[in-house]
């Protein structure tokens, strides 16, 4: 009975931490990126970039 109280010790542990890198990660996404980007309907990563790339002025 111990090692089931031990599993789930640590399977809740482990799902605290999943949560916390979660959150972390979409912190830092919202930091990096524009809202609008994040939520527009553009797809294809080539077509993306080249767009970013045209709003920057980049080459």
């Amino acid at each position: 009975m111990i090692w089931w109280d031990i599993l789930s010790y640590a399977a809740w542990i482990i799902s605290g931490l999943l949560l916390l890198w979660i959150l972390a990660d979409a912190i830092s996404v919202s930091r990096e990126f524009d809202e609008e980007l994040l939520v527009s309907s553009r797809e294809g990563a080539d077509e993306l970039l080249e767009q970013i790339k045209k709003e920057e002025g980049v080459r």
